[in-house]
């Protein structure tokens, strides 16, 4: 906007007097008069307005000088923080990371049977875990009481997921034998269950559910490349029907050699490990502290007749059970 003229105010509303004429030209005003008479007016507002950038500039710099300079964390920061954490909160142990990884995949297998072949006293094929683990409950009720059609719950073993649209691994002797197969996952859903495939030199087993959870988590494998003895390892399974229970161990051997004492089927390549596992444990994942599956656990060695843990269990590499599956290998 285009600001006004400014006049001075030392005009007179006098009519001058006639000057005499002469030959002299009047005198020229002093030069640079019109100039200083429009700044003289105008000089206040550039004054205050110089005053107030000079206070902003003052109090900028104070505020600038005042706060404190912000200082790099360096690596010793870091590690004062942590052990701060460390000594003030409880950290879950590694065995319950892996635990809290892996549960999501577990399942509980129940095999069933007619009544009447458990009148036949039919031999079990292909046990590892034997006695059959116990049964959780009373048999599945059929439509006739007492009649030979019904079906009996034959025992509990464990699968582990390991494709989200349903695929089961577990063990081969834990369905071998089945009229119906029964899966409850992680969150109570239970689905009947199909054998798509079998290995039966590793004892292993592949099952198809009819129907999975929403939000169904396959588990990850891993390869036992570099798995070494001393590695920390977790059981999960359903010992004696109980569970999911875990149980954590080391592995204590690797390509070890297992034969069944009933069948005198002999399983090579097999890791060792010192976890606890019952019957009701086969079937289960065997996992690292990553909370990774690196095996099937398929079989305990007890020379006794009480056929229980002692301390010393297999595991089927995943890479078998991989294969077992169609999975590529690694």
């Amino acid at each position: 906007m285009r600001r006004p003229a400014l006049y001075s105010s030392s005009r007179s509303g006098r009519v001058p007097q006639a000057q005499p004429a002469t030959d002299t030209a009047p005198a020229a005003p002093p030069a640079g008069a019109t100039r200083t008479s429009r700044m003289s007016a105008s000089s206040p507002r550039l004054l205050w307005a110089a005053i107030l950038l000079l206070a902003a500039l003052l109090a900028l710099s104070l505020s600038l000088a005042l706060r404190p300079a912000q200082r790099r964390l360096t690596q010793d920061d870091i590690n004062a923080a942590v052990l701060k954490t460390m000594e003030t909160q409880v950290m879950p142990s590694e065995y319950a990371r892996a635990y809290d990884k892996i549960s999501p995949s577990v399942v509980r297998v129940v095999s069933y049977v007619k009544r009447s072949r458990l009148k036949k006293d039919e031999p079990i094929k292909n046990a590892r875990l034997a006695p059959r683990p116990k049964s959780l409950g009373p048999a599945q009720p059929g439509t006739q009481p007492g009649a030979d059609d019904e079906d009996v719950e034959q025992g509990v073993g464990t699968g582990v997921v390991i494709i989200d649209k349903g695929v089961i691994l577990t063990n081969l002797h834990v369905v071998s034998g089945a009229d119906r197969i029964k899966v409850i996952f992680f969150d109570g859903m239970e689905s009947s269950a199909s054998i798509s495939g079998v290995q039966p030199e590793n004892d292993l087993a592949v099952l198809q559910a009819s129907k999975i959870p929403d939000d169904m988590i396959a588990a990850t494998m891993r390869s036992t490349s570099d798995l070494l003895p001393g590695d920390k390892v977790l059981a999960v399974g359903f010992p004696f029907g109980i569970g999911p229970s875990a149980s954590g161990g080391i592995v204590s051997g690797l390509k070890r050699v297992f034969r069944s004492p009933e069948g005198k089927q002999e399983m090579n390549n097999l890791i060792q490990f010192d976890a606890a596992a019952n019957p009701g444990n086969s079937g289960g994942p065997l996992v690292t502290m990553d909370g990774e599956v690196v095996g099937i656990v398929t079989a305990i060695l007890n020379p006794t007749s009480a056929r229980t843990f002692l301390g010393i269990g297999f595991a089927v590499p995943i890479e078998n059970a991989a294969a077992a599956a169609g999975l590529p290998p690694f």
